[in-house]
């Protein structure tokens, strides 16, 4: 009979739970919420976060307990799928659904049967997303044969948790921008433009995470590994940054992750062509 460690188990499905629930919150009218008065949809954003820090305890816990296994492996896929793929293709749909059209033509969540091309786009748009996610996680298990941190320097595309991060950055930072910032009466122009630009983002990165692009696991290459004190210093940056303009800091820090991958690639090639071409 298979079993499983009680800790890892738990954070596992707290991650899975604060997926569900971060669709919930996605599915509820935009506005002010009973939760410190927080837009539903940064509630949702923040779920996925919260979520993202239960996916890195789990394995974290496994590795402390000794008790990684291909069950565990299994049951975090799937909370990944529902946290990183399902909520961040739910939160583009409402988002766009609300603010492309304007408040004042707000008819509901866009779906297959949109009366519009544009409406009918967005739909796919997400549902390639959740679709990538599917195929990106089981390519990951069916490719993973060793738990050696060594072995785990890299990932062959965009990690799904970077993808949904990435998503629910940028969707943190509009409702950030358009409820807080300007104070609901953002320039003209601001919310049509920021609710085309994100399906764009959500389409580049689905592809990201179908390729064979080369990301690094960022805490197995720099955090567990001696770093000298200038790396500690910049990593300090980004902390401090933070202080002052959280969801900047942190649209920008997910998004330049996932650049990171094609940009190592180009500078790559080109090295690899100067080295072949002096």
């Amino acid at each position: 009979m298979l079993g499983l460690s009680v800790i890892p188990t738990l954070l596992t499905l707290g991650n899975l739970i604060c997926g569900f629930a971060a669709i919930h919150y996605a599915s509820k009218p935009i506005g002010p919420s009973s939760v410190m008065g927080w837009s539903t949809l940064t509630i949702a954003g923040a779920l996925v976060f919260l979520g993202m820090l239960f996916d890195g305890l789990d394995g974290f816990a496994a590795r402390l307990t000794k008790s990684a296994s291909e069950l565990g492996a299994q049951l975090d896929s799937m909370a990944d799928m529902v946290t990183f793929g399902v909520a961040p293709a739910f939160m583009v749909l409402r988002l766009v659904s609300y603010y492309y059209g304007g408040p004042e033509h707000y008819t509901g969540i866009l779906g297959p049967d949109a009366d519009g091309v544009y409406g009918k786009i967005i739909w796919g748009a997400a549902a390639f997303y959740i679709c990538c996610t599917a195929l990106r996680l089981a390519r990951f298990n069916a490719e993973t044969t060793s738990v050696d941190e060594v072995d785990h320097r890299y990932f062959r595309g965009l990690p799904s948790p970077g993808a949904g991060g990435t998503v629910a950055s940028l969707t943190l930072l509009h409702q950030h921008l358009t409820v807080v910032r300007f104070h609901e009466a953002p320039p003209d122009g601001f919310e049509r433009t920021s609710a085309l630009l994100l399906p764009l983002v959500t389409l580049l990165v689905s592809a990201a995470m179908i390729s064979r692009v080369r990301y690094a696991h960022l805490i197995n290459r720099y955090m567990r590994t001696s770093q000298s004190f200038a790396f500690v210093a910049w990593m300090m940056l980004p902390i401090v940054f933070a202080i002052w303009w959280f969801q900047v800091a942190l649209a920008v820090c997910f998004t330049l992750y996932a650049i990171s991958g094609p940009v190592q690639l180009l500078l790559r090639s080109f090295r690899g062509t100067r080295a072949t071409h002096p």
